[in-house]
């Protein structure tokens, strides 16, 4: 059986997806992805990597702002798509367009679900210290990522894997696993498990208010909350550099077992500074001052007039 597929997706982790569907020959009729919107200095309006990736294979795309109106329902309608794949799209899917394909919608999700359910599970499941997660293909229905789900693929978290690591990991995974899903869907033997109603979580969307980083949290709590958040949006917190007040990022750090006042740089060698937290500390291993490139820990004391016994707040 030939599928005719709808693909939705916009940022980065959704392309290797698309690109794997189009490299098995499957039959791609349009592609739906946020609009384009200002970026950079200039700010001009900047493509989604979705939106470009589709361009480059010479498939429509289509932008809407929303899919609640009539009209827009009926244009997703009149693609006659056998199914939708959806990855990281970003907009509610009213039920008027999760029943117009065939065969529904097919959405790949990043977390072992019913963990982590919604915008965030990458970053969330780091920032809680999981040591597991999972991308996993489910069927959409109109709740927040409550269908039965028909694929899934368990990953470790390594202690000092980044968010970001784990983002590109998963979206490796999770092309292969969407692949042999609709290979299952063209025979007819796809089949799916409703979701347990134990362990649930939600994954809310990151915010600025979240990013600073609480010295007086445990070393693995703020070690944890540094890597969830690496590379972007950064967690930071500010230091005093030259008689300067600077905020910076953290994008990497290794838990030791110094002790000391909440905030206070123990030491100012080796492979970064190392602070204390509210229990043991960790060593700033990578990090990223205002308006200049990440360096690792080292090289940041190089240039930094950072001494023992500063406090970060």
């Amino acid at each position: 059986m030939t599928l005719r597929i709808v693909f939705m997706g916009t940022p980065e982790f959704s392309v290797p997806t698309l690109m794997e569907i189009v490299g098995h020959g499957y039959e791609v009729v349009a592609c739906y992805s946020q609009p384009p919107r200002p970026a950079g200095r200039g700010m001009d309006l900047k493509k989604t990597p979705v939106h470009g990736a589709a361009e480059s294979f010479g498939i429509p795309v289509f932008t809407p702002v929303s899919l609640k109106d009539p009209e827009e329902q009926q244009k997703f309608a009149d693609l006659e798509a056998d199914v939708a794949v959806v990855v990281a799209y970003g907009l509610l899917l009213p039920k008027a367009v999760l029943e117009a394909p065939t065969d529904g919608c097919l959405n790949l999700h990043a977390s072992l679900l019913p963990r982590w359910r919604g915008a965030a599970p990458i970053n969330r499941a780091i920032m809680a210290g999981d040591a597991e997660t999972a991308v996993q293909v489910m069927k959409m229905e109109e709740g927040l990522d409550t269908g039965p789900v028909c694929m899934s693929e368990t990953l470790s978290i390594g202690e000092n894997m980044t968010a970001g690591e784990l983002h590109d990991q998963l979206s490796g995974l999770g092309s292969d696993l969407m692949i042999r899903a609709l290979a299952g869907l063209s025979r007819g033997s796809l089949n799916a498990t409703p979701q347990t109603d134990d362990g649930v979580t939600y994954a809310r969307k990151l915010t600025k208010a979240e990013t600073r980083i609480d010295w007086s949290q445990s070393a693995k709590a703020v070690h944890d909350h540094i890597r969830g958040l690496s590379p972007f949006p950064g967690a930071w917190c500010e230091m005093t550099l030259g008689g300067k007040t600077e905020r910076v990022k953290v994008l990497r750090s290794q838990l030791t077992t110094e002790a000391g006042s909440v905030g206070e740089v123990l030491t100012v060698d080796g492979n970064g500074p190392v602070v204390a937290c509210g229990d043991g500390s960790v060593q700033l291993v990578q990090v990223q001052r205002a308006g200049k490139k990440p360096v690792g820990g080292q090289d940041f004391l190089r240039g930094a007039k950072l001494s023992s016994g500063d406090i970060l707040i």
